[in-house]
């Protein structure tokens, strides 16, 4: 199985009188990167929160936000009515002394230090379990979601793979008529430079077996099929955090295609290898999102 790293969850839930509400959106990322918003009642639970997200969804950047639905229970805020009185007196006699209108004397009140105060509410033990429940509902509706990403993401980085093995076929041929090529280009200028019977025909081909071994890509070739083949083993293998594997391999394929375009002196191998650059950049871009 193959997860993307983006996805989105959410669950809503009465927990006693209260109505939560959970979103989670999640982006890629190398590690897990968590901006978490609360309401005040929840904050004394935010490191358990912490945790459950990240236990639950191991790497990206997630955002993740629990909103407090009015319904008519809830004290989100406590309005110290005798110190506003105190205040309102005291700001009334004020006024008159004055000759101050007092029509707009409650938005004066209201601002006036702890007139209105955060609510002292908590969550009860029961409570603060539905919560961390119902945060892994929506993580779990998350998870679904990465899923689906996820097997777009299989068939893609498949397909990438699959391009590169097929343009390394082609190389095969073309490997084989360079070395006939090279041998007979060596021998053609040899002969009209020097003559044909003014070298030393064992000398020629001992060197030409010496400059072909160092030009030789058939190793490369050999390792790039390992690589491709074990890329698309760990596509399909179980487990839900591989994407750094698949990183991994996909350096090594491209150190085995730049060895073979370093090594190919041939035209028509480095048009392919070009190809082949393509097809790893493209995996290279889409791998990045896989979890």
């Amino acid at each position: 199985m193959l997860k993307s790293m983006t996805g989105f969850g959410r669950a809503e839930k009465v927990i006693g009188k209260k109505t939560f509400l959970i979103d989670i959106k999640s982006l890629n990322g190398k590690q897990f990167d968590l901006s978490l918003r609360l309401p005040v009642i929840v904050k004394p639970l935010e490191f358990e929160i912490r945790k459950v997200l990240s236990e639950g969804l191991s790497r990206g950047s997630v955002d993740c936000t629990v909103s407090l639905k009015d319904t008519g229970d809830a004290k989100p805020v406590v309005i110290n009515t005798d110190l506003a009185k105190a205040y309102y007196r005291s700001l009334s006699e004020m006024a008159g002394e004055l000759n101050i209108d007092t029509s707009n004397i409650l938005n004066a009140l209201i601002k006036l230090p702890e007139v209105i105060t955060p609510s002292s509410e908590s969550l009860s033990e029961a409570d603060a379990g539905e919560l961390k429940v119902l945060i892994g509902e929506a993580i779990n509706d998350l998870n679904k979601h990465r899923e689906n990403e996820g097997n777009i993401l299989r068939d893609e980085l498949e397909k990438r793979i699959d391009n590169i093995c097929r343009l390394q076929l082609e190389i095969k041929p073309l490997d084989s008529l360079r070395q006939q090529t090279m041998r007979e280009g060596l021998v053609k200028l040899l002969e009209e430079k020097v003559g044909k019977e003014n070298y030393d025909a064992s000398r020629l081909e001992q060197e030409l077996i010496y400059y072909i071994e160092k030009i030789d890509i058939t190793e490369e070739m050999v390792r790039l099929e390992n690589h491709c083949s074990y890329f698309k083993e760990i596509l399909h293998e179980s487990g839900d955090t591989k994407g750094k594997k698949l990183s991994f391999i996909l350096q090594e394929v491209g150190r085995e295609i730049n060895t073979t375009g370093s090594k190919a002196y041939d035209a028509a191998i480095q048009k392919i290898v070009v190809m082949m650059k393509d097809e790893l950049e493209k995996a290279k871009e889409q791998v990045l999102n896989v979890l």
